[in-house]
């Protein structure tokens, strides 16, 4: 039951959020920091989507192969590598440090 009332609050928090920014006026959303601020949050999300992914398991935090796959992958990215050739370089380093490992 306390299950349940949890999803329920939890489902109308979300609705009432996105409620209120339909509801808010056009002139508030053309602001220049409230724009910037748009700007700058799926880098954000992204961001901490993959820190949790790289150094956590389950309910610990960690450093294993995924970091090292990670920074491979930052210094493809560095060198303006294709994106293809970014995943690819984190991949394999990634599976040849679990290798060694």
């Amino acid at each position: 039951m306390m299950r349940w009332l949890a999803i329920m609050v939890g489902a109308a928090g979300c609705y009432a959020l996105k409620l209120a920014g339909h509801s808010l006026p056009a002139r508030v959303l053309e602001g220049r920091r409230v724009r910037r601020v748009a700007a700058l949050l799926p880098v954000v999300v992204l961001v901490s989507l993959t820190a949790t992914q790289t150094f956590s398991t389950g309910h610990h935090l960690g450093v294993d192969a995924r970091a090292g796959g990670l920074a491979a992958a930052v210094v493809a990215q560095v060198l303006r590598a294709p994106f293809l050739a970014v995943v690819v370089v984190g991949v394999a380093a990634t599976a040849l440090l679990r290798l060694l490992a």
